[in-house]
């Protein structure tokens, strides 16, 4: 108790401007000596069993805010809150306040799109983003799509290196994939695009060697606040944390399941356990079958012509046309566009007739 005295809250105009400071795109240090406003965040953190404490959902966006104005903080402070935060784990109001400064950053605000589709996986043995054919098939059938992400850290190749095989546009900016929107019902924004210094901060995984809170909290910043949404996380325990962001963010929907490099991915060779969060009810258990038996190690396709391939209809690696349409059916779920029951049927009638 004596700790919890001992630190100060910042001030609300102090959180303001620090916000105001991001929304502006200011690429300058704050003039305040933000080593001093910075560190009880650490020491929040940090202090040790018994006398450290979790954030307010307040102090979690402020010290987002100053860490995504670059040179306002020490880099050794950055890394620190990062590391204990990642250590202690995040609970659901720090969460809820790093996705607020996060939203800020990327200019969150409603657009029409049906399903916030986050893709920040790393999987390293990951040959294909097949959850890209699931999205882009569903897009096709009238389901708006909204799809963000980096995909730097990962073995395949990127959800925009897939795209560009098969033809499709990247935006350049919010506009533009407002516009693909309206074209094709899909649109991809990478995180460079959306936020420069969010990406940077994701891309300290090259120093720590280990993912960091970046990694969740921008997969549920939904920037175009879309009706519904869908999260792939790594380990089941993200699962609790991501529902507990989402119930005090109010986002009206979304499906959060483990998948496959952390991505929005069925793997169609085992039941599925995931979790439904809906505004003003209790989160809700999603039980599904495996698809299929274990596939028989029939080989991935080789780099980018196998991915095209399997969209064009032709025959992929074991397993692959059936982790499509369990992603589809996963996505229907999420929109709310399909009972769990029926969703895989539907989900194949849509793969079947999609337009290639």
């Amino acid at each position: 108790m004596r700790f919890l005295t001992r630190i100060k809250p910042l001030p609300i105009h102090a959180r303001r401007s620090t916000l105001a400071a991001i929304s502006a795109g200011s690429s300058q240090p704050m003039t305040s000596d933000t080593a001093q406003r910075f560190m009880p965040y650490v020491q929040a953190l940090g202090r040790g069993p018994g006398r450290s404490r979790p954030l307010t959902r307040a102090e979690a966006a402020d010290a987002l805010g100053m860490l995504l104005i670059p040179g306002a903080v020490d880099p050794h402070q950055a890394g620190a809150f990062l590391m204990l935060l990642r250590y202690r784990g995040e609970n659901g109001d720090e969460l809820a306040g790093l996705v607020d400064a996060a939203r800020v950053a990327v200019g969150a605000g409603p657009a029409a799109v049906d399903l916030d589709w986050p893709s920040y996986g790393a999987g390293r043995t990951r040959e294909a983003p097949w959850f890209l054919l699931a999205a882009l098939a569903l897009a096709g059938a009238g389901l708006r799509i909204a799809m963000h992400g980096s995909n730097e850290f990962s073995s395949g190749f990127t959800v925009a290196e897939g795209l560009q095989a098969l033809g499709r546009p990247v935006a350049a900016d919010r506009a533009e994939a407002e516009a693909h929107l309206d074209r094709s019902g899909f649109a991809y924004l990478p995180l460079a695009t959306l936020s420069q210094d969010l990406d940077r901060l994701l891309g300290l995984r090259r120093l720590f060697g280990l993912r960091s809170p970046i990694n969740t909290l921008v997969r549920l910043m939904d920037p175009f606040d879309a009706a519904a949404g869908i999260d792939g996380v790594f380990h089941p325990p993200y699962i609790d944390s991501h529902i507990a962001a989402a119930q005090r963010l109010e986002r009206p929907r979304l499906l959060v399941l483990k998948g496959g490099g952390g991505e929005a991915e069925r793997n169609p060779a085992k039941p599925l356990a995931a979790r439904l969060h809906r505004r003003g009810a209790e989160p809700l258990e999603i039980l599904l079958p495996a698809l299929i038996d274990r596939p028989d190690g029939e080989p991935k396709p080789i780099g980018l012509d196998g991915f095209v391939a399997v969209w064009r209809g032709d025959r992929g690696p074991a397993g692959a046309t059936q982790t499509i349409i369990g992603t589809m059916a996963l996505a229907l779920i999420a929109a709310g566009r399909a009972a769990p029951a029926e969703a895989d049927a539907r989900a194949l009638e849509i793969w079947r007739a999609r337009p290639i």
